[in-house]
C-alpha cells in the first residue's frame, strides 16, 4: 500500500474513524478524502460541515464544524477563496450572504430542507400585513428571500435569548417558520400562541415524528439516563425529555456531565459525532436520518472541487443586502 495513503489510515483512525462508522473500507475513505484536501488547498477552498454530516466527511475533510450559528460565525472570518458547504442548501445561502465576494457551492443538487420549503418571502409579507407593526423573528433554517423580509434571525442555540431581548421592546412578535420550535419558546418565555406570539405551520421533517412515549421506555431501561431533544421537536416530546437545545447545546451539555447514559433525540449524525468525541460515555440510539444532509458524500464533494461550476450558490444582491442585516442582528443580539 503507498505510504501516503497508509499515513491517511493512520490519521483517520486517531481522529476516531473506522470501518464501523464509514461506508465502505477505511482505504477507500482514505483515497477520498487525501484527494479532497490536496485539491482544497489547491483552490484555496475551506469545507463548512454541519454536524449532521457523516464522520468520514467532519473528521475527514472539515474544517469548519459546527451548528448553524457556529458555522454562520466561522464563514464571516475564513479567508478562503472558496467554500464548500456540506450541510443544506439555506446554510450556504447564509454563507454567500456573508461573504459576498467568495465562491459558495453546495456539493449536492438534493440538499434542500423541509422547514426552508415551507415559508416564502410573500407568506412572511402576509403575516406582515395581518400584524403590522411586529417585529418578524426568523429561524435560520429558511431562504435568503424570507431572511430579506425579517427584523431579526436566530438559531436553536440563541433563540430563547434573541426573543428575550425582542420583548423587552415589543409586546407581540411574529415567530417563523418552525411552528413546534415556536411552540416550545412561547411556553418557555410564558407567552401565548395567537395572543403574543403569532407562529407559522412549518415543520422539520426529521424531528416532528418522534414517539415521545419512548423517553418513558428508555428511561426505565436505562436507569439513570438522561434525555436530550433538539427544539424543533413537539412539545409533547420536549415535555418528556430532560434538556432540550440546538446541537451545540446539547453537545455542551453531554460533554458538562456524567450521566450513565445519554439519549439524544435529533438527526443520527448527532448522535455519531457524539460518540467519537466522547468515546468513554454510554449513548442510546433514537434518532432519525434528514435525507437533505445524507445527500452529500465525500464523493459529491471531490466531484464538485473537480467541476464546480454547476453547484454555486447565488444570491441577488437586493436580497441579499436585506438578509445581511437580520443576520447581522442575530450576531448583535446574540453577543
Amino acid at each position: 500500500m503507498d505510504t501516503t495513503l497508509t499515513d491517511e489510515i493512520k490519521r483517520l483512525t486517531s481522529l476516531g474513524l473506522h470501518h464501523r462508522c464509514v461506508e465502505g473500507d477505511l482505504a477507500r475513505v482514505a483515497g477520498l478524502t487525501l484527494e479532497i484536501n490536496r485539491l482544497k488547498k489547491e483552490k484555496k477552498a475551506v469545507i463548512c460541515a454541519h454536524v449532521y454530516q457523516t464522520p468520514d466527511i467532519i473528521l475527514g475533510i472539515g474544517d469548519l464544524v459546527g451548528d448553524s450559528y457556529k458555522l454562520a460565525d466561522d464563514c464571516r472570518k475564513t479567508a478562503a477563496d472558496i467554500i464548500v458547504f456540506c450541510g443544506v442548501h439555506f446554510m450556504a445561502e447564509t454563507a454567500k450572504i456573508l461573504n459576498p465576494s467568495k465562491k459558495v457551492y453546495v456539493p449536492s443538487k438534493n440538499a434542500g430542507c423541509s422547514l426552508s420549503e415551507a415559508i416564502t418571502g410573500g407568506d412572511v409579507r402576509k403575516l406582515k400585513a395581518e400584524h403590522p407593526g411586529l417585529p418578524v423573528v426568523t429561524y435560520i433554517n429558511t431562504s435568503a428571500e424570507v431572511k430579506a423580509e425579517s427584523d431579526c434571525i436566530v438559531t436553536s442555540a440563541n433563540a430563547e435569548k434573541i426573543l428575550r431581548k425582542m420583548y423587552e421592546k415589543h409586546d407581540k412578535v411574529i415567530f417563523v417558520p418552525d411552528r413546534f420550535m415556536g411552540l416550545n419558546l412561547a411556553k418557555a418565555l410564558g407567552k401565548t400562541p395567537g395572543k403574543d406570539i403569532f407562529l407559522w405551520k412549518g415543520a422539520c421533517i426529521v424531528h416532528e415524528h418522534f414517539n415521545p412515549g419512548l423517553i418513558k421506555v428508555y428511561k426505565k431501561k436505562y436507569p439513570g439516563l438522561v434525555a436530550l431533544a433538539h427544539a424543533e421537536c413537539p412539545s409533547e416530546l420536549i415535555d418528556a425529555v430532560d434538556f432540550m437545545g440546538g446541537t451545540g447545546d446539547m453537545m455542551r451539555y453531554v460533554e458538562n456531565t456524567n450521566a450513565s447514559a445519554y439519549l439524544l433525540v435529533t438527526e443520527c449524525g448527532f448522535g455519531e459525532l457524539a460518540k467519537l468525541k466522547f468515546p468513554e460515555k454510554n449513548f442510546i440510539a433514537m434518532c432519525r436520518l434528514c435525507p437533505y444532509m445524507k445527500s452529500i458524500t465525500l464523493g459529491s464533494v471531490l466531484a464538485l472541487l473537480k467541476d464546480p461550476a454547476p453547484e454555486e450558490v447565488t444570491v441577488p444582491a437586493a436580497i441579499a443586502d436585506r438578509a445581511k442585516r437580520s443576520i447581522d442582528k442575530m450576531f448583535e443580539l446574540a453577543a
